[in-house]
């Protein structure tokens, strides 16, 4: 019986200890944090926006321009290729007409 109260003795002391240890570690957190500063509690300003509309504005003049131009560009062709396609026609019943002449 005496070497289980020995043994119940060396648990409780260990179990002092643990409880001394914990107790420091708990001032160590407390005092760490105190030494911390505040947090900030405010919110920051929102960022500015440089000029999206006006960016957004020219992007889209710009790109309209471009477009005009592109559809312009895209009549000219179509125009050449119709006088092309005439002039060859005439050429063609030119010749047509100078060979049966020879004949």
């Amino acid at each position: 019986m005496s070497d289980d109260i020995s043994k119940a003795s060396a648990e409780a002391v260990a179990a002092a200890r643990q409880s001394e240890q914990f107790a420091m570690m708990l001032a160590a957190m407390e005092a760490a944090r105190a030494v911390q500063p505040p947090t900030c509690q405010h919110q920051a300003p929102a960022p500015k926006s440089s000029g999206s509309a006006g960016k957004w504005l020219a992007v889209g003049v710009g790109g309209s321009v471009f477009m005009v131009a592109l559809a312009l560009s895209a009549v000219a062709v179509a125009i050449s290729a119709v006088a092309l396609t005439v002039c060859l026609l005439v050429l063609r019943s030119v010749w047509q007409d100078i060979q049966k002449g020879r004949d």
